[in-house]
């Protein structure tokens, strides 16, 4: 039950990395894509590509919060850089709305130099799709 709630969180962040025109490159829980290698000790949800900039994506839930380590975490993938070109690699740090404060919070106090290099991205479950009655024809592009 735990890696579909961990998955469901993992492909919603990576709906904001499409948003803003990143590539997946790999990607836990994922069935065609290979899962990351752990950067340094840590595991990570997403690697992504834009153009010739990469990302690093993590999810934070609830429990991730109570972790003593976290704040170390979130330091270590900001300063992270590519192997040859030494660009700086962004962070995408996802966490639902009601964890919101909690993320802000710990990304305040984070220096400012490495506080630039995170985003923090609030993901919520998509709303129902409504669909429309078949019988209910009057705005209708095509018949």
């Amino acid at each position: 039950m735990l890696d579909l709630a961990k998955r469901k969180t993992i492909d919603l962040l990576i709906e904001q990395f499409w948003k803003q025109g990143y590539l997946t490159i790999s990607r836990r829980f994922g069935t065609y894509l290979p899962e990351p290698a752990k950067v340094g000790n840590f595991v990570v949800d997403i690697i992504a590509k834009h153009k010739k900039n990469y990302a690093i994506g993590i999810t934070l839930t609830g429990d991730d919060f109570k972790d003593s380590q976290i704040l170390e975490k979130i330091i270590y993938l900001a300063t992270r850089q590519t192997k040859f070109s030494g660009k700086m690699v962004l962070l995408y740090i996802g966490v639902y709305t009601m964890y919101y404060k909690n993320a802000k919070v710990l990304v305040e106090s984070i220096e400012p130099g490495i506080r630039k290099n995170i985003r923090l991205v609030q993901i919520s479950e998509r709303s129902s799709i409504q669909i429309r009655k078949s019988g209910d024809r009057r705005n209708a592009l095509f018949s």
